[in-house]
């Protein structure tokens, strides 16, 4: 019997995710373990690998296709002995029907349902104005919303007529002028309760028309990264923390110490010495190594830490787990693979999820300092500037010039409260003043 190849979850999170590019075509002859296609996720592009052997059927889903959700069947796999047209017969290509069979199909589906289910499933399955069932997705009906569009003005593309994101992003706000009042007003309710805050992509827009401009479409990662973090910001009760810290002494025995390693191709960087001050505060201030888990807070043991990548048209936050008992040397190293790789989107999901605590460094930017937004579950996120020759005045009362690099450090209260917060900050500030206590 033919075999449906489904949308895989590559990692714990995914819901859904783009089909890049297919490694093989239909009447390909594949082994379990050969790559048949890259998926790209909201953070990288990863190959996926066939399970089972056999030959390329069907593609059910074609390069470059936007929001295909976990498990939908996206290819078929024909045994020994079978072929294209045992597909049909035996239901392996169902998830694609012939488009001419979908409206009698959706329309007595409706029917069947409607009577014992309409009044709970009309917001979920919004209904034309001839009072059957109009089938589409949850993002085509949000979309749809977002845009004012009337879904029974739109034909579906999908199985079974289905409407999904495609049929909507292609349709426009004037091809359901014409439709009956009655079919405007049942859309009236659902769109209004789906409304974003702040005024939707086309009054924007409108709001240039006559100017000059590019439209860019949003990946999955900028989707993912301004849903975060919009959330985190609105959810979150942040609190900030500020200190100068002195890197003379640091400065100093990072020169001496990559004269030693000169040697071994190693030369470490302030970042470094950062991340190992930070994992090793988080130690001494066991109580902020934290991260908080909706109705608990979960208390780490090791020091997990992430660091904030930039990469084009986002930044991924890799996580150098155990960097309390890593030396400066290992976490260099490993911090300089996990960037490259970040910058090439070919880190695992393991990668970069999980850690307590994160570094955002601007400080090669210029950037004296600025306050980061925490990534939940993280209980904070210190935001790092640049060091700066300023005059300070030195504990006998002495005028001195120093290099002072200011930070912020953004706390979660709902985990760390404020004297706890300022410990966890006394203590990194401690380690990057004094960097040889870091190697006792």
């Amino acid at each position: 019997m033919p075999t449906e190849i489904l949308m895989p979850a590559l990692s714990p999170t995914m819901e859904e995710g783009t089909l890049a590019k297919w490694l093989v075509k239909e009447g390909d002859t594949v082994s379990s373990g050969d790559l048949i296609a890259e998926i790209e996720t909201d953070k990288a592009t990863m190959e996926f690998e066939a399970v089972d052997e056999g030959v390329i059927g069907k593609i059910l889903i074609a390069e470059g296709s936007e929001g295909v959700k976990v498990n939908t069947p996206i290819a078929v796999l024909l045994e020994d002995g079978e072929s294209a047209d045992d597909i049909q017969s035996s239901g392996g290509g169902a998830s694609a029907p012939a488009k001419e069979e979908a409206p009698a199909e959706a329309k007595s589906e409706a029917k069947a349902e409607a009577p014992k289910d309409a009044a709970k499933a009309a917001p979920a399955a919004p209904q034309g104005a001839d009072g059957n069932r109009i089938f589409a997705s949850p993002l085509a009906r949000r979309i749809a919303a977002d845009k004012g569009l009337d879904l029974s003005a739109i034909k579906g593309s999908g199985p079974k007529g289905r409407i999904v994101k495609a049929d909507v992003m292609d349709a426009k706000p004037q091809a359901t002028a014409a439709t009956a009042p009655k079919a405007e007003a049942a859309a009236a309710a659902p769109a209004a309760a789906a409304a974003p805050s702040g005024p939707s992509a086309d009054m924007v827009a409108r709001m240039y028309e006559g100017r000059e401009f590019e439209e860019v479409k949003l990946d999955g990662m900028r989707k993912t990264i301004a849903a975060r973090l919009t959330e985190a910001k609105q959810t979150i009760p942040h609190f900030y923390l500020r200190r100068d810290i002195q890197l003379d002494a640091l400065l100093k025995f990072r020169g001496e110490l990559n004269k030693q390693l000169e040697g071994r191709g190693v030369k470490l960087s302030v970042n470094d010495f950062i991340i190992k001050a930070v994992a090793l505060a988080l130690q001494a201030v066991p109580d902020a190594n934290a991260v908080w888990a909706g109705d608990r807070v979960l208390k780490m043991k090791a020091s997990d830490v992430a660091v904030a990548v930039a990469i084009e048209g986002g930044l991924f936050t890799p996580v150098l787990q155990d960097a309390d008992v890593k030396s400066l040397s290992a976490l260099s190293a490993q911090m300089k693979d996990l960037a490259k790789r970040a910058r090439d989107r070919k880190l695992a999901p393991h990668e970069y999820q999980g850690g307590s605590f994160a570094i955002s460094n601007l400080g090669m930017f210029g950037i004296d300092n600025f306050d980061a937004i925490v990534n939940p579950p993280h209980a904070g996120i210190l935001a790092v500037g640049s060091g700066v020759k300023k005059p300070v005045v030195g504990k006998d009362g002495e005028l001195k010039v120093a290099t002072v690099m200011s930070v912020t450090m953004s706390v979660d209260h709902r985990v760390i409260d404020g004297a706890l917060g300022a410990d966890l900050l006394k203590a990194i500030v401690g380690n990057l003043e004094n960097p040889m206590v870091m190697l006792a």
